[in-house]
């Protein structure tokens, strides 16, 4: 119970940040290198306090991919922060979970493996309800086309995140994600230099706390959580239990924001959601579906 307790309070509070990320006056690309300085220094701290050490050697011989898929994470977390700027928490929250469709349709060229009738028929589904979301956006908006369109981007650095992770053996849980991190600062760290530098001392109190929230609390602690939770969930109940993060977003998008969504909209929604669910459930029912263990939350 208290390991369910966990990983839904994680997903929840995951489903809150586009509420925080939007009083953060930083561009996306500053914003992900603080988060991820952050989180990395809590996730130490967490590592020393548990007596878990972090893994070195272990990450010695898988190097290369920590540092792909770490930079992956950066942009990943770059475009998803770009997709609230333009479109509303809802809209961007939903073309970034479409990640776990383009997992399903990549898997079989990447690792040969064989792609069922039911995933091809969910994948179609998935994708006439992302056809949804776009097509009834608000008012036909281009500003919301390019919010959604940055999500969807978001989605496939975050779906090559989930498909390298596959290739990482040796590394696993809260000390992979604390690789990733410091290889996620190594790539933001330039990018952030050569588009304008450091603006966290223009930044107003409240957007420091936010910050810090975003960075400590839904970052650090929160990825804790849920990693630690993992350990006595079986794959399928994890599974289910990651998409309370959508449904939480959009609430939060609705009711606290006040941000507008069409019964279109939900329809479609529903649809990307109900019927990734639905394929992971069989997939990992099956034995065949990344284990949870290997995924990063946004």
């Amino acid at each position: 119970m208290k390991a369910k307790l966990e990983i839904i309070g994680s997903m929840a509070a995951f489903g809150t940040i586009g509420a925080f990320v939007r009083h953060i006056p930083l561009p996306s690309g500053e914003l992900a290198l603080y988060r991820a300085l952050i989180a990395a220094g809590a996730i130490f701290l967490w590592q020393l306090c548990t007596v878990q050490g972090t893994g070195i050697k272990d990450a010695k011989a898988e190097l290369h991919l920590l540092i792909l898929s770490g930079a992956a994470i950066g942009i990943n977390w770059i475009l998803f922060f770009e997709a609230y700027r333009y479109t509303t928490v809802a809209m961007a929250t939903l073309s970034y979970y479409f990640a776990p469709v383009i997992v399903t349709v990549a898997s079989p060229f990447l690792f040969k493996e064989k792609l069922t009738a039911r995933q091809v028929f969910c994948f179609i589904m998935s994708t006439l309800g992302l056809v949804l979301v776009i097509g009834v956006s608000r008012g036909g908006s281009s500003s919301d086309l390019i919010g959604i369109l940055f999500g969807l981007g978001a989605a496939v650095f975050y779906a090559s995140v989930v498909l390298l992770n596959k290739s990482i053996r040796h590394v696993s849980g809260i000390n992979r994600t604390f690789f990733q991190f410091l290889a996620a600062i190594l790539v933001l760290t330039p990018y952030v230099c050569l588009t304008g530098g450091s603006h966290l001392l223009d930044m107003d109190a409240l957007g420091v706390i936010n910050l810090l929230v975003v960075g400590v609390f839904h970052t650090g602690i929160c990825y804790c959580m849920y990693f630690s939770s993992l350990r006595y969930l079986k794959g399928q109940e994890a599974s289910i239990l990651s998409y309370i993060d959508p449904l939480v977003a959009i609430l939060v998008s609705v009711t606290f924001l006040h941000e507008t969504i069409t019964v279109f909209q939900v329809v479609g929604g529903g649809m990307i959601l109900g019927f990734t669910v639905l394929n992971e459930v069989r997939m990992r029912a099956g034995g065949g579906a990344p284990d949870p263990r290997e995924e990063l939350r946004p």
